[in-house]
Protein backbone atom coordinates (compact mmCIF):
# COMPACT_ATOMS: atom_id res chain seq x y z
CA UNK A 1 0.00 0.00 0.00
CA UNK A 2 2.85 2.27 0.59
CA UNK A 3 3.84 2.02 -3.21
CA UNK A 4 0.19 3.14 -4.11
CA UNK A 5 0.62 6.69 -4.64
CA UNK A 6 3.92 6.39 -6.49
CA UNK A 7 2.19 3.60 -8.59
CA UNK A 8 -0.97 6.21 -9.47
CA UNK A 9 2.12 8.84 -10.30
CA UNK A 10 3.88 6.30 -12.86
CA UNK A 11 0.40 5.58 -14.31
CA UNK A 12 -0.06 9.11 -15.22
CA UNK A 13 2.98 10.23 -16.72
CA UNK A 14 1.52 9.76 -20.16
CA UNK A 15 -2.35 10.32 -19.02
CA UNK A 16 -3.93 10.38 -22.42
CA UNK A 17 -2.63 6.35 -23.01
CA UNK A 18 -3.66 5.69 -19.23
CA UNK A 19 -6.88 7.23 -20.34
CA UNK A 20 -7.55 5.57 -23.59
CA UNK A 21 -6.22 2.14 -21.64
CA UNK A 22 -8.66 2.39 -18.82
CA UNK A 23 -11.59 2.78 -21.41
CA UNK A 24 -10.84 -0.35 -23.73
CA UNK A 25 -10.99 -2.24 -20.45
CA UNK A 26 -14.04 -0.72 -18.60
CA UNK A 27 -16.18 -0.99 -22.30
CA UNK A 28 -14.45 -4.74 -22.41
CA UNK A 29 -15.58 -5.39 -18.60
CA UNK A 30 -19.03 -3.66 -19.30
CA UNK A 31 -19.55 -5.53 -21.88
CA UNK A 32 -18.64 -9.24 -20.16
CA UNK A 33 -21.31 -7.78 -17.54
CA UNK A 34 -23.96 -7.33 -19.69
CA UNK A 35 -23.58 -10.56 -22.10
CA UNK A 36 -23.33 -12.66 -18.08
CA UNK A 37 -27.22 -10.55 -17.91
CA UNK A 38 -28.14 -11.62 -20.66
CA UNK A 39 -26.64 -15.57 -20.25
CA UNK A 40 -28.64 -15.24 -17.38
CA UNK A 41 -31.92 -13.94 -18.49
CA UNK A 42 -31.86 -16.41 -21.39
CA UNK A 43 -31.71 -19.46 -18.63
CA UNK A 44 -34.32 -17.81 -16.11
CA UNK A 45 -37.19 -19.42 -17.59
CA UNK A 46 -34.68 -22.73 -17.12
CA UNK A 47 -34.14 -21.95 -13.20
CA UNK A 48 -37.49 -21.51 -12.16
CA UNK A 49 -39.01 -24.09 -14.12
CA UNK A 50 -40.88 -27.20 -11.67
CA UNK A 51 -39.68 -30.16 -12.13
CA UNK A 52 -43.16 -31.82 -11.37
CA UNK A 53 -44.10 -30.55 -14.86
CA UNK A 54 -43.50 -32.57 -18.70
CA UNK A 55 -44.05 -30.68 -21.85
CA UNK A 56 -44.56 -33.05 -24.56
CA UNK A 57 -44.74 -31.59 -28.52
CA UNK A 58 -44.10 -32.74 -31.66
CA UNK A 59 -41.02 -35.11 -32.22
CA UNK A 60 -40.54 -33.80 -35.55
CA UNK A 61 -40.67 -30.05 -34.10
CA UNK A 62 -42.66 -27.55 -31.68
CA UNK A 63 -44.22 -25.78 -34.42
CA UNK A 64 -46.07 -29.16 -35.42
CA UNK A 65 -49.31 -29.31 -33.84
CA UNK A 66 -51.04 -32.42 -32.27
CA UNK A 67 -54.43 -34.03 -32.01
CA UNK A 68 -56.74 -32.80 -29.67
CA UNK A 69 -57.59 -36.63 -28.67
CA UNK A 70 -54.38 -37.07 -27.34
CA UNK A 71 -55.60 -34.94 -24.08
CA UNK A 72 -58.07 -37.83 -23.10
CA UNK A 73 -55.31 -40.25 -23.88
CA UNK A 74 -53.00 -39.12 -21.66
CA UNK A 75 -55.37 -38.18 -18.10
CA UNK A 76 -55.32 -42.06 -17.09
CA UNK A 77 -51.32 -42.20 -17.47
CA UNK A 78 -50.38 -43.37 -13.31
CA UNK A 79 -48.61 -40.31 -11.43
CA UNK A 80 -50.75 -37.90 -14.09
CA UNK A 81 -52.27 -35.43 -12.21
CA UNK A 82 -53.75 -32.62 -14.46
CA UNK A 83 -53.64 -32.41 -17.98
CA UNK A 84 -53.86 -28.93 -20.41
CA UNK A 85 -52.07 -27.53 -23.46
CA UNK A 86 -51.18 -24.28 -25.23
CA UNK A 87 -50.65 -22.86 -28.50
CA UNK A 88 -49.20 -20.03 -30.09
CA UNK A 89 -51.29 -17.64 -31.32
CA UNK A 90 -49.24 -15.05 -32.53
CA UNK A 91 -51.45 -11.78 -32.89
CA UNK A 92 -50.15 -8.32 -32.82
CA UNK A 93 -51.38 -4.83 -31.10
CA UNK A 94 -51.81 -2.17 -33.16
CA UNK A 95 -48.39 -2.19 -34.41
CA UNK A 96 -45.61 -4.76 -34.98
CA UNK A 97 -43.05 -3.13 -32.27
CA UNK A 98 -45.65 -3.80 -29.51
CA UNK A 99 -45.34 -7.75 -29.67
CA UNK A 100 -45.86 -9.57 -26.74
CA UNK A 101 -46.64 -13.32 -26.14
CA UNK A 102 -49.82 -14.74 -26.69
CA UNK A 103 -51.54 -17.93 -26.26
CA UNK A 104 -54.50 -19.54 -26.25
CA UNK A 105 -54.47 -22.48 -23.72
CA UNK A 106 -56.96 -25.50 -22.84
CA UNK A 107 -59.04 -25.90 -19.59
CA UNK A 108 -57.10 -26.34 -15.81
CA UNK A 109 -54.24 -23.97 -17.40
CA UNK A 110 -54.00 -22.05 -14.05
CA UNK A 111 -54.77 -25.23 -12.23
CA UNK A 112 -50.99 -26.61 -13.77
CA UNK A 113 -49.34 -22.82 -13.16
CA UNK A 114 -50.30 -21.89 -9.80
CA UNK A 115 -47.58 -19.32 -9.58
CA UNK A 116 -50.05 -17.29 -11.89
CA UNK A 117 -51.96 -15.37 -8.94
CA UNK A 118 -55.48 -14.39 -10.43
CA UNK A 119 -58.28 -13.01 -7.87
CA UNK A 120 -60.98 -15.70 -7.86
CA UNK A 121 -63.51 -13.34 -9.27
CA UNK A 122 -61.45 -12.61 -11.99
CA UNK A 123 -61.34 -16.34 -12.87
CA UNK A 124 -64.93 -17.21 -12.54
CA UNK A 125 -65.52 -14.59 -15.05
CA UNK A 126 -62.69 -15.73 -17.36
CA UNK A 127 -63.34 -19.19 -17.29
CA UNK A 128 -67.46 -18.61 -17.89
CA UNK A 129 -66.51 -15.93 -20.76
CA UNK A 130 -65.74 -17.62 -24.12
CA UNK A 131 -64.29 -14.98 -25.50
CA UNK A 132 -62.34 -13.50 -22.14
CA UNK A 133 -59.08 -12.94 -22.27
CA UNK A 134 -56.38 -12.26 -19.44
CA UNK A 135 -52.80 -10.84 -19.39
CA UNK A 136 -49.93 -10.04 -16.74
CA UNK A 137 -49.91 -7.32 -15.15
CA UNK A 138 -46.81 -5.59 -16.30
CA UNK A 139 -48.55 -5.88 -19.93
CA UNK A 140 -51.34 -4.21 -18.79
CA UNK A 141 -49.86 -1.27 -17.08
CA UNK A 142 -47.88 -1.04 -20.15
CA UNK A 143 -50.75 -0.57 -22.78
CA UNK A 144 -53.28 0.99 -19.65
CA UNK A 145 -55.29 -1.82 -19.94
CA UNK A 146 -58.27 -2.35 -17.18
CA UNK A 147 -60.93 -5.03 -16.21
CA UNK A 148 -63.99 -5.08 -19.14
CA UNK A 149 -61.46 -3.47 -21.89
CA UNK A 150 -61.85 -4.71 -25.52
CA UNK A 151 -58.24 -6.07 -27.08
CA UNK A 152 -58.00 -6.24 -30.49
CA UNK A 153 -55.55 -8.49 -31.99
CA UNK A 154 -54.34 -8.81 -35.94
CA UNK A 155 -53.59 -12.69 -36.92
CA UNK A 156 -50.47 -12.99 -38.19
CA UNK A 157 -51.36 -17.17 -39.08
CA UNK A 158 -54.71 -18.04 -37.88
CA UNK A 159 -57.45 -16.00 -39.82
CA UNK A 160 -60.99 -15.56 -38.29
CA UNK A 161 -63.73 -15.73 -41.22
CA UNK A 162 -61.75 -14.38 -43.62
CA UNK A 163 -60.54 -11.50 -41.81
CA UNK A 164 -57.37 -11.16 -39.52
CA UNK A 165 -59.27 -9.39 -36.76
CA UNK A 166 -59.71 -11.07 -33.74
CA UNK A 167 -61.12 -9.83 -30.23
CA UNK A 168 -60.91 -10.58 -26.93
CA UNK A 169 -62.78 -8.69 -23.61
CA UNK A 170 -59.96 -8.47 -20.79
CA UNK A 171 -61.49 -10.50 -18.12
CA UNK A 172 -58.14 -10.48 -15.83
CA UNK A 173 -54.76 -9.52 -14.60
CA UNK A 174 -52.79 -11.93 -13.14
CA UNK A 175 -49.52 -10.96 -11.02
CA UNK A 176 -46.47 -13.43 -10.34
CA UNK A 177 -44.78 -13.16 -7.02
CA UNK A 178 -40.99 -14.43 -7.71
CA UNK A 179 -39.16 -11.23 -9.32
CA UNK A 180 -37.32 -14.20 -11.57
CA UNK A 181 -40.62 -14.88 -13.18
CA UNK A 182 -41.68 -11.47 -14.13
CA UNK A 183 -41.10 -12.26 -17.56
CA UNK A 184 -44.54 -13.93 -17.46
CA UNK A 185 -46.90 -10.88 -17.06
CA UNK A 186 -46.00 -10.00 -20.50
CA UNK A 187 -48.20 -12.57 -22.23
CA UNK A 188 -51.81 -12.83 -22.99
CA UNK A 189 -53.93 -15.93 -22.65
CA UNK A 190 -57.21 -17.10 -24.09
CA UNK A 191 -59.44 -19.83 -24.14
CA UNK A 192 -58.58 -22.65 -27.02
CA UNK A 193 -61.97 -23.42 -27.10
CA UNK A 194 -62.79 -20.61 -28.48
CA UNK A 195 -59.69 -20.65 -30.77
CA UNK A 196 -60.61 -23.83 -32.31
CA UNK A 197 -64.32 -22.99 -33.52
CA UNK A 198 -63.02 -19.21 -34.59
CA UNK A 199 -59.73 -19.53 -36.49
CA UNK A 200 -60.29 -20.72 -40.54
CA UNK A 201 -57.00 -22.35 -40.09
CA UNK A 202 -56.55 -25.69 -38.73
CA UNK A 203 -58.78 -27.72 -36.23
CA UNK A 204 -58.91 -30.04 -33.24
CA UNK A 205 -55.12 -29.28 -32.86
CA UNK A 206 -52.99 -27.97 -29.95
CA UNK A 207 -49.48 -26.81 -29.99
CA UNK A 208 -48.26 -28.94 -27.19
CA UNK A 209 -49.42 -30.64 -23.87
CA UNK A 210 -48.50 -29.70 -20.10
CA UNK A 211 -48.57 -32.38 -17.85
CA UNK A 212 -48.72 -32.20 -13.98
CA UNK A 213 -47.20 -34.90 -11.92
CA UNK A 214 -48.04 -35.85 -8.61
CA UNK A 215 -44.51 -36.37 -7.53
CA UNK A 216 -41.61 -35.12 -9.33
CA UNK A 217 -39.35 -38.50 -9.32
CA UNK A 218 -41.49 -40.45 -11.74
CA UNK A 219 -41.03 -37.57 -14.72
CA UNK A 220 -38.97 -39.78 -16.27
CA UNK A 221 -41.15 -43.26 -16.55
CA UNK A 222 -44.16 -41.16 -17.01
CA UNK A 223 -42.43 -39.29 -20.13
CA UNK A 224 -41.85 -42.90 -21.81
CA UNK A 225 -45.02 -43.77 -20.93
CA UNK A 226 -46.47 -41.09 -22.68
CA UNK A 227 -44.55 -41.40 -25.77
CA UNK A 228 -45.37 -44.65 -26.08
CA UNK A 229 -49.11 -43.96 -26.47
CA UNK A 230 -48.46 -42.23 -30.20
CA UNK A 231 -45.64 -44.44 -30.99
CA UNK A 232 -45.13 -45.40 -34.75
CA UNK A 233 -48.13 -42.76 -35.19
CA UNK A 234 -48.35 -39.79 -38.09
CA UNK A 235 -48.46 -37.82 -34.61
CA UNK A 236 -45.24 -39.27 -32.33
CA UNK A 237 -44.20 -37.17 -30.05
CA UNK A 238 -41.36 -36.18 -27.33
CA UNK A 239 -42.03 -35.78 -23.47
CA UNK A 240 -39.53 -34.06 -21.76
CA UNK A 241 -39.71 -32.04 -18.34
CA UNK A 242 -40.38 -28.43 -18.34
CA UNK A 243 -36.42 -27.92 -17.32
CA UNK A 244 -35.34 -29.79 -20.59
CA UNK A 245 -38.08 -28.10 -23.04
CA UNK A 246 -36.65 -24.71 -22.27
CA UNK A 247 -33.82 -25.37 -22.49
CA UNK A 248 -34.38 -27.06 -26.12
CA UNK A 249 -36.29 -23.59 -26.76
CA UNK A 250 -33.26 -21.49 -25.49
CA UNK A 251 -30.92 -22.91 -27.98
CA UNK A 252 -33.22 -22.39 -31.11
CA UNK A 253 -31.54 -18.85 -30.69
CA UNK A 254 -27.59 -20.62 -30.37
CA UNK A 255 -25.74 -21.93 -27.28
CA UNK A 256 -26.07 -18.85 -25.83
CA UNK A 257 -22.89 -20.04 -23.01
CA UNK A 258 -20.68 -20.59 -26.45
CA UNK A 259 -21.74 -16.88 -28.09
CA UNK A 260 -20.45 -15.18 -24.69
CA UNK A 261 -17.34 -17.24 -24.66
CA UNK A 262 -16.50 -16.65 -27.99
CA UNK A 263 -17.24 -12.63 -28.03
CA UNK A 264 -15.52 -12.17 -24.60
CA UNK A 265 -12.47 -14.23 -25.63
CA UNK A 266 -12.00 -12.40 -28.67
CA UNK A 267 -12.75 -8.84 -26.50
CA UNK A 268 -10.18 -9.72 -23.52
CA UNK A 269 -7.64 -10.60 -26.03
CA UNK A 270 -7.63 -7.77 -27.73
CA UNK A 271 -7.35 -6.25 -24.46
CA UNK A 272 -4.62 -8.14 -22.98
CA UNK A 273 -2.63 -7.14 -25.79
CA UNK A 274 -3.17 -3.83 -25.40
CA UNK A 275 -2.51 -3.33 -21.70
CA UNK A 276 0.00 -5.20 -22.20
CA UNK A 277 1.89 -2.91 -25.20
CA UNK A 278 1.07 -0.34 -22.60
CA UNK A 279 2.88 -1.72 -19.56
CA UNK A 280 5.76 -2.23 -22.09
CA UNK A 281 6.16 1.39 -23.66
CA UNK A 282 5.80 2.56 -19.69
CA UNK A 283 8.68 0.52 -18.21
CA UNK A 284 11.15 1.27 -21.50
CA UNK A 285 10.21 5.10 -20.76
CA UNK A 286 11.41 4.47 -17.17
CA UNK A 287 14.67 2.12 -17.65
CA UNK A 288 16.33 4.80 -15.45
CA UNK A 289 14.55 5.94 -13.14
CA UNK A 290 14.16 2.03 -12.23
CA UNK A 291 17.62 1.76 -12.49
CA UNK A 292 17.82 4.65 -9.59
CA UNK A 293 15.35 2.98 -7.61
CA UNK A 294 17.56 -0.39 -7.89
CA UNK A 295 20.43 2.02 -6.68
CA UNK A 296 19.04 3.21 -4.10
CA UNK A 297 17.64 0.06 -2.43
CA UNK A 298 14.90 -1.57 -4.04
CA UNK A 299 15.22 -5.06 -4.72
CA UNK A 300 14.58 -7.15 -7.64
CA UNK A 301 11.68 -8.95 -5.94
CA UNK A 302 10.51 -4.94 -4.81
CA UNK A 303 10.88 -3.80 -8.42
CA UNK A 304 8.91 -6.79 -10.09
CA UNK A 305 5.72 -6.05 -7.62
CA UNK A 306 6.09 -2.70 -8.28
CA UNK A 307 5.33 -3.36 -12.56
CA UNK A 308 2.85 -5.92 -11.78
CA UNK A 309 1.06 -3.60 -9.24
CA UNK A 310 0.66 -0.72 -12.18
CA UNK A 311 -0.57 -3.50 -14.61
CA UNK A 312 -2.91 -4.60 -11.86
CA UNK A 313 -4.20 -1.10 -11.12
CA UNK A 314 -4.68 -0.14 -14.70
CA UNK A 315 -6.82 -2.79 -15.19
CA UNK A 316 -8.66 -3.14 -12.14
CA UNK A 317 -9.84 0.36 -12.08
CA UNK A 318 -11.73 0.13 -15.55
CA UNK A 319 -13.04 -3.56 -14.99
CA UNK A 320 -14.82 -2.33 -11.73
CA UNK A 321 -15.99 1.04 -13.22
CA UNK A 322 -16.99 -1.86 -16.33
CA UNK A 323 -18.67 -4.23 -13.98
CA UNK A 324 -20.59 -1.55 -12.07
CA UNK A 325 -21.91 0.49 -15.29
CA UNK A 326 -23.59 -3.57 -16.63
CA UNK A 327 -26.46 -3.61 -14.91
CA UNK A 328 -26.80 -0.09 -15.37
CA UNK A 329 -26.97 -0.19 -19.52
CA UNK A 330 -29.42 -3.22 -18.83
CA UNK A 331 -31.91 -1.03 -16.72
CA UNK A 332 -31.43 1.93 -19.44
CA UNK A 333 -32.24 -0.66 -21.96
CA UNK A 334 -35.29 -2.20 -20.09
CA UNK A 335 -36.44 0.95 -19.70
CA UNK A 336 -36.33 1.93 -23.76
CA UNK A 337 -37.98 -1.03 -24.42
CA UNK A 338 -41.17 -0.12 -22.26
CA UNK A 339 -40.95 -3.10 -20.14
CA UNK A 340 -40.85 -5.50 -22.58
CA UNK A 341 -37.45 -6.59 -21.57
CA UNK A 342 -37.20 -8.00 -17.94
CA UNK A 343 -33.57 -8.73 -17.08
CA UNK A 344 -31.93 -8.67 -13.53
CA UNK A 345 -30.94 -5.20 -12.16
CA UNK A 346 -27.85 -5.94 -10.45
CA UNK A 347 -25.11 -8.63 -11.33
CA UNK A 348 -25.03 -12.12 -10.08
CA UNK A 349 -22.82 -13.05 -7.35
CA UNK A 350 -20.89 -15.12 -8.94
CA UNK A 351 -20.12 -12.86 -12.43
CA UNK A 352 -18.47 -10.34 -10.00
CA UNK A 353 -16.23 -13.20 -8.72
CA UNK A 354 -15.48 -14.17 -12.10
CA UNK A 355 -14.72 -10.48 -13.26
CA UNK A 356 -12.17 -9.74 -10.37
CA UNK A 357 -10.19 -12.42 -10.73
CA UNK A 358 -10.45 -12.12 -14.54
CA UNK A 359 -8.87 -8.68 -13.54
CA UNK A 360 -6.29 -10.16 -11.24
CA UNK A 361 -5.52 -12.83 -14.19
CA UNK A 362 -5.31 -10.00 -17.05
CA UNK A 363 -3.44 -7.62 -14.67
CA UNK A 364 -0.61 -10.14 -13.95
CA UNK A 365 -0.49 -11.21 -17.41
CA UNK A 366 -0.63 -7.78 -18.97
CA UNK A 367 2.39 -7.19 -16.45
CA UNK A 368 4.26 -10.03 -16.13
CA UNK A 369 6.88 -9.70 -19.19
CA UNK A 370 7.47 -5.74 -18.74
CA UNK A 371 7.99 -6.63 -14.70
CA UNK A 372 10.77 -9.66 -15.76
CA UNK A 373 12.62 -6.90 -17.89
CA UNK A 374 12.41 -4.35 -15.23
CA UNK A 375 13.61 -6.63 -12.91
CA UNK A 376 16.73 -8.00 -14.56
CA UNK A 377 17.90 -4.62 -15.27
CA UNK A 378 21.14 -4.00 -15.17
CA UNK A 379 22.05 -0.51 -13.09
CA UNK A 380 25.70 0.33 -14.85
CA UNK A 381 23.62 -0.34 -18.66
CA UNK A 382 20.28 1.19 -17.79
CA UNK A 383 21.86 4.58 -16.15
CA UNK A 384 24.19 4.88 -19.56
CA UNK A 385 21.59 4.45 -21.67
CA UNK A 386 22.23 0.84 -23.14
Amino acid sequence: MKFLPLTFRNLMRRPFRTILTFGATTVSFLLFGVLMILRVAFTMGVEVAGADRLMMTNKMSIIQPLPISYLERIKPVDNVSLVTHQSWFGGIYQDPKNFFPNFSVGPGYLDVYPEFSLPADQRKAWESDRRGAIVGETLAKKFGWKVGDTIPLQATIFPTKGSNDWSFRLDGIFTVASEKQKGQEQILLFHWNYFDEANDYVKGRVGWYIVQLDQASSADRVAKAIDALSQNSDHETKTQTEEAFNQSFAKQIGDIGLIVTAIMGAVFFTLLLLTGNTMAQAVRERIPELAVLKTIGFSNRSVLLLVLGEAVVLVAIGAVIGLALAPIAMQAAVKMSGGFIQLPTNLPPETWVTGLVLMLVFGVLAGVLPALRAMRLNIVDALSGR
